[in-house]
């Protein structure tokens, strides 16, 4: 059925039109819409034809004109029109047409949905895919891509109509959304965009969310296809890369299935060869072994290619004071972070450590 704001503009175009007063009353006798608060005193006049609605369409009398409208052969609204006009019944059938065609619009808007929605959770055989895509003219080879969005707070509504403003338009993008936290674009390329030009738009829509819906999102996407049938392996990337970016890039808003590096890697690893790994590194001592000082030590240490004299200038601390930090993490684990090898092993550990607290979790 459609929206109070889709009839409220319909009822009010009809009175700009002809003049007259407008209502809409469902089937179950309650008045939706209404350009006038007198057209509530109707209500017994409505009830009544409503009673006979199946043998009549219409129904004139006076000032007053009620119109059945249809959905599917089915009856559902009543349109009540008042005021003078010779052409009342002109003006009646011209209100019922555009509002059959508002429904109609409306389900083949959401058949489309519904669609999309299946082909993204992979619920489509492949003819079906081909055979529906046909019916409703959509294109079925075409460069695309999804786009995952994820809201930080409230406001799952708010991105999904920002997003369908800005690209459900014609059979090229659709905006949909499969559960709560997540809204999809499935976006249509041209035949030069590249990787770049994703990262591009996926930074438009984070900063335009945050400008016009005023909400905090974070985004992600994909490979590139070429294919309808292929929408849902794009998804089911994009929604892998907000799963690592999540544990591994946490202060990241654009996360790209291409670029997820060794966080990708370590997220596919079995429990059980993570568990191994981390008791062969910390020799059984668990990975909270570490105090927060000592880690953010390390960790700058990282961002700083091993660089002795520039880490103690941006923790502010004494050259001796950060190698003494550096050998207490030496002597607990019997890996010098000052060699490489050491290094790369520890990172590694802690980023597995910290996939298997988000699994645990």
């Amino acid at each position: 059925m459609l929206s109070n704001q889709i009839l409220h503009k319909a009822v009010q175009d009809i009175k700009r039109i002809t003049g007259l007063e407008c209502a809409i009353w469902d089937m179950k006798g309650i008045c939706l819409v209404m350009t006038s608060e007198r057209m509530v005193s109707l209500e017994s006049a409505v009830a009544e034809f409503h009673a006979i609605s199946e043998a009549s369409l219409q129904q004139i009398k006076g000032d007053v004109g009620m119109f059945l409208v249809y959905d599917d052969e089915e009856p559902c609204y009543i349109l009540v029109l008042k005021g003078e006009l010779p052409q009342m019944d002109m003006a009646g059938k011209m209100g019922v047409s555009q509002l059959e065609n508002l429904l109609f619009a409306y389900k083949e808007k959401m058949d489309k949905n519904r669609f999309i929605q299946n082909l993204i959770l992979d619920n489509l055989l492949l003819v079906d895919v081909y055979n529906q895509a046909k019916k409703m003219k959509i294109p079925v080879e075409l460069k695309r891509v999804v786009f995952l969005v994820e809201s930080k707070n409230e406001g799952e509504n708010l991105i999904l109509e920002t997003l369908k403003g800005l690209y459900a338009t014609g059979t090229r993008d659709f905006v949909t959304a499969v559960d709560e936290k997540h809204v999809i674009l499935v976006k249509a390329l041209e035949s030069t965009d590249d990787y770049g030009r994703l990262n591009q738009i996926a930074r438009e829509l984070v900063d335009t969310l945050s400008m016009e819906a005023m909400v905090s999102v974070r985004a992600s996407y994909g490979t590139i296809i070429n294919e309808l049938k292929d929408v849902s392996k794009s998804y089911k990337e994009a929604d892998m890369a907000l799963e690592v970016g999540r544990v591994f890039y946490a202060d990241k808003n654009i996360l790209a299935y291409n670029e997820l590096g060794i966080g990708r890697l370590i997220h596919q690893l079995p429990a059980s060869l993570c568990d191994m790994f981390l008791n062969e590194v910390f020799e059984g001592n668990g990975a909270d072994q570490f105090e927060e000082e000592e880690l953010t030590t390390v960790y700058t240490f990282f961002e700083n290619n091993l660089n002795i004299s520039e880490t103690a200038r941006q923790l502010y601390v004494h050259r001796n004071t950060l190698v003494y930090r550096l050998e207490k993490i030496q002597k607990r684990t019997g890996l010098d972070v000052r060699v490489f090898e050491d290094a790369l092993t520890f990172k590694i550990a802690m980023m597995v450590a910290d996939h298997m607290k988000y699994m645990d979790n």
